[in-house]
């Protein structure tokens, strides 16, 4: 059985574009591998950039709380508390 990761954090605005930076000490480097292509190793964290898609879809702004799920050889982002519109 695979083991399930998951951690939360907060949305990052960077350069105009929306990163989570999350420490590979506390899981972030479990998740290089299935992040490749949308994310960087930057010293200590792994920085993700959120997809622009991904951001309108889960109506994600700077300053939300998010939650990072590694289960199934996949990874998961969504709002830790889903805003009701």
């Amino acid at each position: 059985m695979e083991e399930v990761l998951s951690l939360e954090g907060p949305v990052l605005k960077v350069d105009g574009e929306l990163v989570l930076f999350i420490p590979l000490s506390a899981g972030g480097d479990e998740l290089i591998e299935l992040s490749r292509g949308i994310s960087e190793v930057q010293g200590e964290f792994l920085k993700i950039k959120i997809p622009v898609w991904l951001e309108a879809v889960l109506r994600i702004e700077e300053g939300d709380l998010v939650c990072v799920r590694k289960a199934g050889g996949l990874i998961r982002v969504g709002l830790s508390d889903p805003r009701v519109h």
